[in-house]
């Protein structure tokens, strides 16, 4: 039988020592990793290097309340936790992904608000005002008025949305979205000076037109609809109507799109003369007569 080496027995008070000889602290708001080493019916117990294994409830597991455990945390897995309570008399903390997700979502949130991201959310269900999203595990509000559908909101349920910020405020969970903001300057960043658009008139002003394309609005203004004067757009143009306009300019600090109508003419006051005509040709027109954008 071989003698007990003095040099290397080791009592449960010395364990104990031992252990307080390193520094175990832990404090509510530290996110610290560990690994899965049980699953309970109530939650999973964690090695993170303490005197006692740590526990995470259940419902703080993950954000959606009816994650199977057992297969989203599987045994010797290793995760980052936040840790929500004091230690116990036995030495034991409380953890959370669900929250630790949720705080790093409204870094997430705005870091894309300083940076003007565009990232996609889901939406899950209408109200009054618009609509309520899911972005990034947060619950997100996007106004009727910054949606580029504006009627049977209903149909947009789960389907995915490009959007941007525009009002975060953590404390009271307040997350304002815009889809409109974040579908303008995608389609501005793929637009150029003496692109042809096919435009929809949405509005009609003494001034000019507005034409809707790709979910923005550009400007016709009265002076460049023809190279003739134009006394009455009303009966030049009416709502709904398609029109293939010339970008002639973009001023993306303003939002602000130029567009012609008067370049797609070979002649002055063609376009009043047989308006169905240029606009059938419009192409073909725009080829022709491009360098004249270019001179002015």
């Amino acid at each position: 039988m071989t003698a007990n080496n003095p040099s290397q027995s080791f009592s449960a008070n010395e364990f104990l020592e031992a252990l307080d000889q390193h520094n175990y602290e832990f404090g509510v708001g530290q996110i610290i990793s560990g690994k899965i080493i049980s699953h309970a019916r109530d939650g999973v117990y964690v090695d993170v290097g303490g005197k006692s294994p740590a526990f995470l409830p259940a419902d703080e597991a993950m954000l959606e309340s009816d994650t199977d455990l057992v297969t989203s945390l599987p045994l010797d897995s290793e995760h980052e936790f936040l840790i929500i309570s004091e230690q116990n008399a036995e030495g034991e903390v409380k953890l959370s992904i669900r929250r630790m997700l949720i705080q790093k979502a409204w870094q997430q949130m705005q870091a894309y608000q300083a940076e003007e991201t565009i990232f996609d959310c889901v939406v899950l269900h209408t109200n009054k005002g618009g609509v309520v999203v899911n972005a990034a595990g947060l619950r997100g509000f996007i106004p009727r008025s910054h949606l580029t559908v504006k009627d049977n909101l209903e149909s947009l349920i789960g389907k995915t949305l490009p959007v941007s910020v525009i009002e975060i405020n953590e404390p009271t969970n307040r997350l304002v979205l815009s889809n409109t903001n974040a579908v303008r300057t995608s389609v501005m960043g793929n637009l150029a000076k003496g692109q042809l658009v096919a435009g929809t008139v949405s509005g009609i002003r003494p001034f000019g037109v507005f034409l809707n394309f790709d979910g923005v609005s550009g400007l016709l203004h009265i002076k460049e609809i023809s190279q003739a004067r134009v006394n009455d757009i009303n009966a030049v143009f009416a709502i709904g109507d398609p029109v293939p306009a010339v970008i002639i300019d973009i001023d993306e600090s303003r939002n602000r799109i130029s567009l012609s109508t008067k370049l797609l003419e070979n002649h002055s006051g063609e376009l009043l003369e047989n308006t169905a005509q240029v606009f059938a040709e419009a192409p073909e027109r725009l080829e022709k007569n491009i360098q004249k954008l270019w001179n002015t």
